[in-house]
């Protein structure tokens, strides 16, 4: 997927120039007012860039140099915005059969499956406004999806519901991201969000993309943290490997294992587990006479200023080929300990850290 965008606006111009994934969830995150919408509404085609150029899994839906642009419903793509916008006076079932109809999916091909994957079943016959709003969303969504798109925009689906309904619907949609074999672009402010559903992710700044990579890369770049601020940290893939007899969950990865909080998966799930630099200090020795359960050698690749005066960041490289890890300590503790990188240390993570 490549998008070339350039719109001026008093006071603010959106100037991006992208090369993303054609599979997969791309976060497009950002503080609010970055432009992180603009460059949704310009891929839906709801505004006009001029000498813009939009290509979507080798099909260009806009080129102005050719005065080429597609209007949005000419466009194979699916919308879900903040509020769910279904039709009142329709159930949910005609809601989601409206959509397909529009899209020229009048057989319902899929129609089973997505109404499974989105745990909607016992929804059908309800009227919207006998929804909570997580099963709007969630109703939103499917009826997207029913119209087969090539492309799916997400504009902060989960920005109006409160925390409990926020959980609720994360593992419906960590579901859609695993089935999914199109794009999504998927806009939040919301690191939990980016950490629990990206592939891939986009900075946004000021109308400009900082930086463009694959999430587990980016996140641990040290030149990135001050757009997380508090939330800066890492995003690791890993294996459950064993249910202990105490109530923790083995997570296994090159690098590990961790031990977290017990999971209901079952053996061989994979997971995503997320690390704050805040939540790693770092020792010289494997010491072993602490209530820290996961201490991980490692060694230093890096250490910078931390946006936080006083404070210090460290990237590391976890032994055996582990993946990247950041911590947060003192710039009084990074003296004390002669950080520096080449260093071998021992990191340790609390497992009541680990999300």
């Amino acid at each position: 997927m490549q998008a070339r965008f350039k719109l001026d606006y008093p006071g603010f111009t959106l100037d991006v120039d992208l090369s993303l994934p054609d599979r997969g969830v791309t976060a497009l995150f950002g503080p609010s007012g970055s432009g992180k919408t603009t460059v949704l509404r310009c891929a839906a085609g709801l505004e006009r860039a001029p000498g813009g150029f939009f290509e979507v899994a080798g099909d260009v839906w806009q080129d102005e140099a050719r005065g080429l642009f597609l209007p949005t419903y000419k466009r194979p793509l699916g919308l879900v915005f903040q509020e769910a916008s279904l039709f009142p006076h329709l159930s949910v079932k005609k809601n989601l059969e409206f959509g397909m109809k529009r899209a020229g999916n009048a057989a319902g091909a899929g129609f089973d499956a997505m109404i499974e994957l989105m745990g909607i079943g016992a929804l059908l016959d309800r009227d919207p406004e006998r929804l909570s709003g997580g099963e709007r969303q969630r109703v939103a969504i499917a009826r997207a999806l029913l119209t087969r798109p090539r492309l799916l925009l997400m504009d902060e689906p989960l920005a109006a519901l409160d925390v409990k309904k926020k959980r609720e619907i994360l593992p419906y949609l960590e579901a859609l991201r695993a089935e999914l074999d199109i794009p999504v672009l998927y806009v939040s402010h919301s690191p939990d969000e980016v950490a629990r559903l990206a592939d891939h992710i986009v900075l946004i700044d000021g109308g400009r993309a900082t930086a463009s990579g694959a999430l587990v890369e980016t996140l641990a770049r040290l030149d990135l943290t001050a757009v997380f601020a508090e939330d800066a940290g890492v995003v690791l893939e890993a294996t459950v490997g064993a249910h202990e007899a105490d109530g923790l969950t083995r997570l296994d990865f090159p690098g590990g294992p961790l031990y977290v909080g017990e999971r209901s998966e079952p053996l061989g799930a994979r997971l995503r587990c997320r690390i704050n630099a805040r939540d790693v200090s770092l020792a010289l020795t494997e010491h072993r006479d602490t209530s820290i359960v996961n201490i991980l050698p490692a060694t230093v690749v890096a250490v910078a200023a931390a946006e936080t005066p006083g404070h210090a960041l460290v990237q590391l490289r976890l032994k055996n080929d582990g993946p990247l890890l950041l911590a947060r300590i003192t710039e009084r503790s990074r003296k004390a300990l002669a950080v520096t990188p080449g260093q071998d240390v021992a990191a340790q993570v609390k497992a009541v850290a680990l999300l």
